[in-house]
């Protein structure tokens, strides 16, 4: 699908962190003969993630888990050599139910931000994305317009980047927050809501569907700062390094990049320089 408004093309290196310098290749060697690369042969780790984010991690007709994030978590488990569970959970509950160890990990488009580090450790960063404000064509709202109108109703999911970006940069726009993303565009579909706030990657993927057909981009990507995604643990996790080490050998051994490029179609050919969009 093509879109109207010019956006800097999707790269993988806009996207995705790279893993084929030399540097990285030293760090992946010290990983498999570090003792963190070994630590979780046969451990058992529960995983959880958040089933309606496309195409991060999202459910088939057969209600299976799939997507980006739930290929990421099965390399990472299966370099690890532990055994992984990963199960679904309600995006709000993903940090409290960490912290009473209901699971061991979260891989879930949650982005590192320095109020979420004051709670939870996290990774290296293995996604980068920035924000996207979508609309119903046709409609001149701008994200900018939100500044000096009063009580334009505009949607993001709530508890991320996006709905905070909104409460904080917009406070006269009327913000609605829903618990999925899946929520959302029915608002949005329905005219509940003039325009939504969305990560980059879903909202691109949702504009292909038959219910995104009628919207589009609207200005500019926006970058917060924030949009750097990591997976979640506890403090003092001893997992964080083990996960580190993982994912150090399989960008190195090039698995990541073949991960992205299955669901996001990307171009790797300069792994190393990002856009000037990207976070």
């Amino acid at each position: 699908m093509s879109y109207k408004l010019a956006l800097l093309p999707i790269t993988l290196s806009a996207l995705l962190f790279a893993g084929c310098n030399s540097s990285q290749n030293t760090e992946a060697t010290d990983a498999q003969a570090s003792p963190e690369a070994t630590a979780t042969e046969g451990q058992e780790i529960t995983i959880a993630t958040e089933s309606s984010y496309k195409p991060f991690s999202y459910t088939d007709a057969d209600g299976k888990l799939i997507g980006y994030e739930i290929d990421l978590a099965n390399a990472l488990c299966e370099q690890m050599k532990a055994k992984c569970e990963i199960i679904s959970q309600d995006w709000d509950g993903l940090i409290p139910g960490l912290k009473a160890k209901k699971f061991d990990a979260i891989i879930a488009g949650m982005s590192i931000t320095p109020e979420r580090q004051e709670v939870v450790d996290f990774t290296d960063p293995y996604f980068e994305n920035s924000l996207i404000f979508i609309t119903k064509k046709g409609d001149d709202l701008k994200i900018e317009d939100l500044a000096d109108t009063d009580g334009v109703p505009v949607g993001a999911q709530r508890s991320t980047i996006s709905s905070q970006y909104l409460e904080d940069t917009y406070p006269k726009a009327d913000v609605k927050l829903y618990d999925s993303q899946d929520s959302a565009y029915l608002d949005l579909t329905s005219g509940r809501i003039r325009g939504l706030l969305s990560d980059k990657v879903i909202g691109l993927d949702w504009l292909k569907t038959e219910p995104g057909l009628d919207f589009e981009v609207k200005g500019n990507e926006i970058n917060t700062g924030d949009d750097t995604m990591g997976i979640a643990l506890r403090k003092g996790d001893p997992l964080v390094g083990q996960f580190n080490a993982a994912l150090a050998e399989i960008k190195a051994n090039g698995q990541y990049d073949q991960i992205g490029q299955s669901y996001f179609n990307l171009d790797n050919a300069d792994s190393n320089t990002a856009t000037d969009t990207a976070n």
